[in-house]
C-alpha cells in the first residue's frame, strides 16, 4: 500500500499499535513496519507501537507516549514530582506506574519506565493537558505517596532530608495525603509520610 494512505488515517493518532492498522487494513502486510522505520517514515516506540518523526519536539508528545505504550499506567515519582517543582534535579526519563510488570522502554523520543503497582492501588492520577494531549498524571500527593511507598528507604530524618524537596513548592494538601495513605493501609509507609510532614513542617 502507499505510505501516504497510511500516513493520513494514522497520523492524527500520534502513537498507534499494530492491532490499530489491522483494524483498519486486515490484510495490512507487516513488512511495512519494518520497511518504513528503515526509512524514517515511521519511528518504533516498542514492539508493536509506533509514531511518526513530526512528533519530534512536540509539546506533551513524549507525556502521550508514555501514556500510549504501556497500560494501564500514569506518570508519576520522579518526574511528577520534578514537574511539580518539589525535587530539583532534571530528570531523564518518563517515570510512570502500572499494573502491569516493571519494565523500561528507550526509543528515539526518550526513556520511559514503569513500576509495578497493586490495581487497586491505581489511583490518585488525574488528566492534564499538554499541548493537544491528555495525560494521565499523578497529582503532587499521590506522587509523593508513591515515591515513599516504592521507595522504602526513606524512613529517616537523614534520608528524608536528602530527598531536598523545595518547601516554597511543596504546597500539598495534608487532608488529601493522609486520605490517600489509609487506602494504602500500611503503617510503615503511614511512619514515612508522617515523618515527611515532620521533616518539612507541613
Amino acid at each position: 500500500m502507499l505510505f501516504i494512505e497510511f500516513k493520513e488515517k494514522m497520523f492524527d493518532l500520534g502513537c498507534f499499535s499494530n492491532n490499530q492498522v489491522f483494524l483498519w487494513k486486515p490484510g495490512f502486510k507487516r513488512a511495512n513496519f519494518v520497511r518504513w522505520s528503515k526509512k524514517g517514515y515511521i519511528i518504533k516506540l516498542r514492539n508493536g507501537f509506533y509514531s511518526f518523526p513530526e512528533y519530534f519536539n512536540v509539546t506533551g508528545f513524549d507525556l502521550y507516549i508514555a501514556n500510549c505504550i504501556y497500560t494501564p499506567s500514569y506518570i508519576s515519582l520522579h518526574y511528577a514530582l520534578n514537574f511539580y517543582g518539589i525535587i530539583p534535579e532534571g530528570i531523564s526519563q518518563i517515570t510512570s506506574l502500572s499494573s502491569l510488570k516493571t519494565t523500561r522502554f528507550e526509543n528515539e523520543f526518550g526513556t520511559f519506565t514503569y513500576q509495578t503497582i497493586r490495581p487497586e492501588l491505581m489511583f490518585g492520577y488525574e488528566e492534564r493537558k499538554f499541548g493537544k494531549w491528555v495525560i494521565k498524571f499523578a497529582s503532587l500527593e499521590k506522587a509523593i505517596i508513591d515515591l515513599f511507598y516504592l521507595y522504602p528507604f526513606y524512613n529517616n530524618k537523614f534520608e528524608i532530608e536528602e530527598l531536598r524537596f523545595d518547601r516554597d513548592m511543596l504546597k500539598v494538601d495534608i487532608n488529601k495525603l493522609h486520605k490517600y495513605v489509609e487506602i494504602f493501609e500500611n503503617k510503615a509507609l503511614e511512619k514515612r509520610i508522617k515523618l515527611m510532614i515532620e521533616v518539612y513542617d507541613l
